[in-house]
């Protein structure tokens, strides 16, 4: 089975690097550049990881702080993708059991009541 792939987003980091501490320091140098973003949108783009991105701004955050796009994007494994298999305890159930295995209840009966 294939690992699902995830990534870190370092863009906060990497400004702080540069010495750009407010994500506002971004707005002029993306505007010579010719891209318009709001202070709310810069701000969600430097705080949170995007899940959509414009190869423009990328291209334009990498020159802003020239950096590489391995500086910006880490590629990592997702957390619980990746199944290890069961094992058997030692005279337990066979692997491929699941749950309780033989600790399961009855199924209950009901029957109907009689009624004088």
């Amino acid at each position: 089975m294939a690992a699902k792939l995830d990534y870190h987003w370092h863009l906060r980091k990497v400004m702080a690097d540069r010495g750009m501490f407010s994500t506002t320091d971004l707005l002029p140098p993306l505007a010579e550049r010719g891209i318009t973003l709001s202070t709310s949108q810069v701000y969600r783009l430097v705080v949170e990881r995007p899940e959509r991105l414009s190869l423009k701004i990328l291209m334009a955050l990498l020159d802003i702080l020239d950096c590489t796009m391995d500086d910006l994007i880490e590629p990592i494994t997702a957390a619980g993708a990746v199944k290890k298999p069961k094992k058997a305890a030692a005279g337990g159930p066979a692997p491929d059991a699941e749950g309780l295995g033989g600790l399961r209840p009855k199924r209950a009966r009901i029957r109907g009541v009689d009624r004088p």
